[in-house]
Formats: C-alpha cells, structure tokens, sequence
C-alpha cells in the first residue's frame, strides 16, 4: 500500500476511534469510557486498536484536547477586534456557552468533576488556556487596571502574558465566573431558581467586565 494510502487509512481510523469515544462519552460518562469496548464497536480486535491508542489515558487525553481546541476555537472566532470591548468579551461569553450546550459531555469532561485515576498530562495545557487567553487579551488591550485595586497578588508572574498584574487577578475571577456559570446552568443547579438564562447570563458577563476595567 503506497504510503500516502496508508496515511489516509491511518487517519480514517484514528477518527472513527474518536468518533465512537465521543458517542460513548456521551451515553456512558467519560469514567465508564472503555478503550476495548470502542474498537469492539468501530469493527477492531482489542489488540489491533492499541497500534493507534496507546491506553484510556491516551484516549481521554485526545478527547480533552480535541474539546478545549474546540471551544478554543468557538472562543476565538467570536471576538471581533473592531466592535466594542464590551460586546467583544459578551460574544466570548456567549461563544462558550453555546458550545457548552451543544457538547454537553465534552464540557464536562473538561470543566467537570476529574475522571478517577486519570492525570492530564502537560500537553492539555495549552489547548486549556485558549479561551482564557482571548479574555486575557480584551482585557490587556482595553481593561483599566485602577479595577483591579485590592485585589492580593497571588498569581504567577506569567500566567497571563501581557495582561496588567493589577488586572491579572480579578481576570482569572471572571474566568472562573464563565465556567462555574455555564457548568451551573449545564448541570442543572439553576433549577427553579434562574427564570430568564439568558438576561441572567448577559448580566454576569457584564459584571465580570466592570470587574476588569472594560468600559
């Protein structure tokens, strides 16, 4: 088979292995993902899936990384650098949460509870960082560090690359705000208790923009 060939079937198979763990992830939960049991179902022995995923570490890896770059990238797309910095950071905002919504399995996986006995390794890290980093850069560019006063210095130094370290702070705040607003929405624990989700949605965001100093 002529290497090129190989190549593409290589790359066919590889998808078709992260397809059906993305549909396992979804019906079972990212602790019940079993590497055998998606190369039963994409038509493979066990032993033959392992020339392309080494173990479950690995294929939970790839599944985290491939939904950070995803919303990542949602992340990225949304921000249009000409319009206002308020409505920049609320398309953000909105960008992740709509993702969240329509891959509910993958945000858990990522923004969730941990998968028993896995550890992320390193290489997540900069797929991580991608929506944060794109907040990070509105605020840079437009915050106004007189809003970040009181707030303790406890943060690494190059955390946030570019950004104030008056605003570092009250930036990772409304970072965690995003998460732990969409995940309670996700989740279900707004229940009975937050009517309109949108109005509410919209209005965290802009309070996390006067937090950081966006006018």
């Amino acid at each position: 088979m002529p290497s090129g060939t190989r190549a593409r079937a290589r790359a066919e198979t590889s998808r078709a292995i992260l397809d059906e763990a993305h549909r396992q992830l979804a019906e079972q939960g990212a602790a019940a993902l079993s590497l055998r049991s998606v190369a039963r179902e994409v038509g493979m022995v066990s032993s033959a899936v392992y020339r392309y995923v080494a173990s479950r570490d690995e294929l939970l890896t790839l599944l985290i990384v491939e939904a950070y770059d995803a919303v990542g990238e949602r992340a990225e797309a949304a921000r249009d650098t000409d319009a206002p910095p308020r409505d920049q950071w609320r398309a953000v905002w909105r960008a992740v949460r709509t993702w969240a919504r329509e891959h509910p399995a993958e945000y858990a996986l990522i923004y969730g509870s941990p998968v028993p006995g896995y550890a992320a390794p390193a290489e997540t890290i900069p797929a991580a960082g991608r929506v944060g980093l794109v907040l990070a850069a509105i605020v840079a560019e437009h915050g106004d560090p007189g809003a970040g006063a009181g707030w303790p210095e406890v943060l690494r130094a190059d955390v946030l690359p570019g950004l104030s370290p008056a605003l570092a702070v009250p930036a990772v705040v409304a970072w965690t705000q995003l998460y732990g607003t969409v995940g309670f929405e996700l989740f279900g624990q707004y229940e009975n208790v937050v009517v309109d989700r949108d109005a509410y949605f919209d209005a965290v965001a802009d309070a996390a923009a006067t937090a950081v100093g966006l006018p």
